[in-house]
């Protein structure tokens, strides 16, 4: 069962460790270092780099690469992809990037048009993450295609021939967010997680990973995680201070609620 993950946790004085079940935090649209590092200093899990035209938090491989230089190893640094002729294998690879969290939008899947020119798992970083993020606006109100969709990853998984290694985080994480076809992400609007309530209880039995996104806030992700119970969240525009520029307090506000509710519930 895909789950929150059991890790230690210090509470702050370097001794008072504990072991929480704790969910997976990305603080998304990382345009600059400062940011960056705010992010990690709060003790999120991976930071976001858009490489969508149209978003105003969109990024250079440039500028996420020499972001990505100065960042511990530790974190997952993920770039967020829409539209088919974009090509996510080779600016994961140029950017140094450990994850890619592709979107479906009205052009279709991301990547989906460009020829895979790095196949073949040893061309994927050690700790590779895939996501695939769909806006809920897509199914309306039949969450059925989805639930396949998912229940198809799972299956695929399952076939993978005994002996072949694939990173941990490949074929099993799936985002929802509040977006549409026109506007994938970055709406800084909540979907109704009580519509997604059924869909986020046969994910975790088919051992995937749900995260959530879409309007997320430091005073509410405690409500998120409480109804939809997901492996991790996504956040950007909730912890911001303009487009493109994250607002401290609200980054480790957001953190802090996430880690609060993990005690809780651990």
């Amino acid at each position: 069962m895909a789950s929150r993950e059991y890790r230690a946790h210090d509470e702050g004085s370097g001794f008072n460790w504990q072991l929480l079940l704790m969910t997976w935090v990305k603080i998304c649209g990382m345009t600059n270092l400062e940011d960056a590092l705010v992010a990690v200093e709060a003790g999120a899990d991976a930071v976001g780099f858009v490489f969508y035209e149209k978003s105003p938090r969109r990024v250079s491989v440039e500028t996420a690469r020499e972001i990505v230089e100065k960042l511990p190893e530790s974190v997952e640094k993920i770039g967020v992809f829409v539209g088919p002729d974009v090509d996510p294998a080779i600016i994961l690879m140029e950017a140094g990037l450990t994850g890619t969290q592709l979107y479906f939008s009205a052009e279709g899947v991301a990547g989906g048009n460009v020829p895979n020119k790095a196949t073949g798992m040893a061309c994927l970083p050690s700790r590779y993450r895939s996501v695939l993020a769909f806006p809920m606006s897509l199914f309306g109100e039949d969450m059925s295609e989805v639930e396949r969709m998912a229940a198809g990853f799972a299956e695929s998984k399952k076939k993978i021939p005994n002996g072949v290694s694939i990173p941990d985080g490949f074929l099993d994480t799936f985002l929802l967010d509040s977006g549409n076809l026109r506007q994938p992400g970055g709406t800084g609007h909540p979907f109704d997680w009580k519509k997604a309530r059924g869909l986020a209880e046969g994910m975790r039995k088919d051992g995937l990973r749900l995260v959530v996104a879409g309007g997320l806030t430091p005073e509410n992700v405690d409500d998120a995680i409480g109804i939809l119970q997901p492996w991790g969240v996504d956040v950007a525009s909730g912890v911001e201070a303009s487009p493109g520029r994250k607002d401290p307090e609200k980054v480790r506000a957001f953190v802090r609620a996430v880690r609060e509710i993990d005690r809780k519930t651990s």
